[in-house]
Parts: C-alpha cells; sequence; structure tokens
C-alpha cells in the first residue's frame, strides 16, 4: 500500500498523535473499536474519530498481543491515516522463565513498544510471541534480555502508572528509577526510548510527572505525552466500566474490584491533549516526530512475493545450478525412464506447458523439495504411497517419482 495522505510530516506543530491506544483486541478491557459493529455502522471508531480532528497518524498498543495489528493496519489506509503498530507490553521484573516471583512481589510491569519499520515489526512479533511461549505467568510476560535481543527498530515508552519507571518514582526510590531508566535508554538507543507522561486527572499522576520531568532532564531522554486511551468517546466511560466488570465477573457496586479512577481515558483531540500539557509543549511536539519516524509498510496477501507467501524450507541446488535448470534436468532424466527417449512429442508438450506453470508461478523450489523427500523415504524403505490429490495429475510429478500413476494414461 501507499503511504496515507495527509502525511505526518505536512501536520501543523499544534497536532498530536496518540502513541498509546487500547482497541476491541485488548480482550474486556479496550472499547475503542477499529470498525463499527455490523448492527451499529454509524457508531464512532477511532478512526472515524481520529478523521474527523484530522489527526495524520495513530497507533495501536494493546496488551501483550498483536492479533489486531492487521485489521487496524488496514483500517487506518482505508481513512488515510497513517498507522502505528504497537504493544503494551507486560516485562517480568526478573526472568521471564521465573513462576515463582514472591507473593508480595511484581509478577510484571507495563512498558509501550512501537514498531519503526519492518525490523521493529518483526521483532515485535518475536517479543509478543515469545512472551506467550516462554514467559506466560498471570500475562505474556518478556523480560530486558529478550528485549536487548531484539530492539533493532523499536520506539520504547516508558509506560502508565503500572510502569517500572513510575512505580520507583511514586515510591521514591530515586536512584532505582535512574537506573532503569538508564537501562532502557541503553537497551533502545539514545532517541529510541522516551519517558511518557499522562494526565487522567489521578493524584498518583501529580506526583510522579514533576520527578520523570526531573529524570528526562538529567538523562537526556525526551518527554512524550499519551492518553492511554481505553475508550473513543467521553461518553464510553461508563460502557467501559461494565466491560471491566464482565472481565472480572464482579457487580459495579463491588468495591474491591478494578476500576478505573477517571473518565478521561478517551481519543482526545489535538487541542485538549496541549491544553492538559500546556506547561510540557514539546511532550506533544515529540508525538508528531515519533510518527514521522515511522516508516512500515507491510506486504501481504497476493501482493507479497511467493516467498514471503510460502514458508517452505530452501532447496540448495548442487553444482550451482538455478532451481529451475536443476528441476528441468530431474524432470527429463525422470521422463526418458518413464516414456522412453525420444521422448513422444506428446509427453514434451504436456511437460513443457506444465514447466511453464510451474516456473511462472515461482514453485520450481517446492517441486524439488517434495522430490527430495520422496526420494530419500524410497532410499530408506520408508513406504510412499501412490500419489493422491491435484498432483497426481501432473506429468512432472512422475517423471520426478513423486507419484506413481501416469495422468496421461488414466
Amino acid at each position: 500500500m501507499e503511504n496515507p495522505s495527509p502525511e505526518v510530516a505536512t501536520a501543523a506543530r499544534d497536532g498530536f498523535v496518540h502513541l498509546h491506544v487500547h482497541s476491541e483486541y485488548s480482550l474486556l478491557d479496550g472499547a475503542a473499536r477499529i470498525e463499527a459493529p455490523a448492527a451499529n455502522r454509524s457508531a464512532p471508531t477511532i478512526f472515524s474519530e481520529a478523521q474527523r480532528m484530522e489527526m495524520p497518524a495513530i497507533a495501536v498498543t494493546d496488551h501483550g498481543v498483536m492479533f489486531g495489528a492487521l485489521p487496524f493496519y488496514e483500517a487506518a489506509h482505508a481513512h488515510g491515516i497513517k498507522p502505528i503498530l504497537g504493544v503494551e507490553a507486560y516485562v517480568a521484573p526478573g526472568s521471564r522463565f521465573d513462576r515463582e516471583p514472591g507473593e508480595n512481589a511484581e509478577k510484571y510491569h507495563h512498558l509501550t513498544l512501537l514498531a519503526r519499520n519492518e525490523t521493529g515489526y518483526r521483532n515485535l512479533l518475536k517479543l509478543v510471541s515469545a512472551a506467550h511461549l516462554e514467559g506466560f505467568y498471570h500475562r505474556p510476560r518478556m523480560d530486558k534480555q529478550l528485549l536487548a535481543e531484539h530492539a533493532e527498530g523499536l520506539t520504547c515508552l516508558s509506560g502508565c502508572l503500572s510502569s517500572e519507571l513510575s512505580k520507583f518514582l511514586l515510591t521514591e526510590q530515586e536512584a532505582r528509577a535512574r537506573a532503569v531508566a538508564a537501562q532502557y535508554r541503553d537497551i533502545f538507543g539514545a532517541g529510541n526510548y522516551w519517558i511518557e507522561l499522562q494526565d487522567h486527572g489521578l493524584s498518583e499522576q501529580r506526583r510522579v510527572t514533576p520527578r520523570q520531568v526531573s529524570l528526562a532532564q538529567e538523562l537526556g531522554i525526551g518527554l512524550v505525552a499519551t492518553n492511554d486511551l481505553h475508550y473513543t468517546s467521553a461518553a464510553d466511560a461508563k460502557p467501559h466500566d461494565v466491560l471491566l466488570c464482565i472481565q472480572q465477573q464482579k457487580l459495579q457496586t463491588d468495591p474491591k474490584r478494578l476500576r478505573f479512577d477517571s473518565e478521561e481515558f478517551y481519543l482526545k483531540s489535538a487541542d485538549q491533549m496541549r491544553a492538559l500539557f500546556a506547561e510540557l509543549p514539546e511532550a506533544c511536539d515529540h508525538t508528531l516526530e515519533i510518527a514521522e519516524s515511522v516508516e512500515l509498510e507491510l506486504i501481504y496477501g497476493d501482493a507479497a512475493p511467493l516467498e514471503e507467501r510460502y514458508h517452505l524450507p530452501r532447496f540448495e541446488a548442487p553444482g550451482g545450478r538455478s532451481l529451475e535448470a536443476y528441476l528441468r534436468e530431474l524432470t527429463l532424466a525422470g521422463a526418458a525412464q518413464r516414456y522412453g527417449d525420444p521422448l513422444p512429442s506428446e509427453i514434451g508438450d504436456r511437460l513443457d506447458l506444465e514447466m511453464s506453470v510451474i516456473l511462472q508461478m515461482g514453485l520450481a523450489g517446492y517441486f524439488l523439495v517434495v522430490w527430495d523427500l520422496i526420494r530419500f523415504a524410497r532410499e530408506q524403505g520408508i513406504r510412499v504411497g501412490p500419489g493422491r490429490g491435484s498432483a497426481a495429475g501432473s506429468v512432472v510429478s512422475y517423471c520426478l517419482r513423486i507419484t506413481d500413476v501416469d495422468p496421461l494414461r488414466y
């Protein structure tokens, strides 16, 4: 797809880009929809609101998952808005393999990650997959070792009040906060780690923000404003609260349940965000700078090169031959054994037709992989069937001894 218009680079410096956004793919927590439901196509969505506010770009950072990334990417392009793909990650306090952090110990911290380019997107997929497969304990957790191994192409924001940095600052552990900020800066590189500011009117945010600003100045780390939006408009705060009740299987009247202590977690306009951070305008400016740094184009489906559509083993032809030449060589040798030499014209014409289709489709390597597999099985005394499916109708397959049924005779 081509880059959407308007470009972030042309956005006025009084604009704003939301970099911390939870869609409905933050299951039972995010209520901001990527697409309107079939029952109400006029319902506001992330993109209808962002488009109405003339926002040039917007991110998605669902909790620990990436399965909303592609629908988000497609919807963004459909609305002429630049998509920024990310995740709000869960980071283990120690090793992701540790399942016994202690009864009172933190099980995970929050961290915001954004892909700047294809390398970053692929690294994000690796991180999220490893978090589920290796680090799952209450939540899919990654650790700092894993982050360091897959930091290329990623922009990191320090996170919300549940981040490691905020927790240290709120408990007045300044030295530990300084150390962890420097550690993340070193992992992601100077200019790729930002201290994330939020203001939903919460007392803890008012306490932590001055400390964040002071630390950022001390370490030379940039500030960036986000709104951690979980729903599209202010009117959605109460339906979102119902969603949280469903998640916890609790009544709204339960005083011990999880609840948001503010109704400000919605998609605010650039003017609203800049009013919130009027004393720190650079924190809003930096949202545009981060958006401008994103250059990610996903090529998939029929638009992708064949080798990216089919994840097949790579066959290495001997003697420096090309795959096409080696496939033709093996096929002609097999044809001589099957049909005799010289080949009947009917066989030669059929082979030419099939070979042209195989090569046009870029499937020479695939046929060679299957040929090699069947050859090995026969040599090892492993029984192989005579063929099935559409492959049994191919003379090339028959000549390669992938199948044993002559498709012209039968």
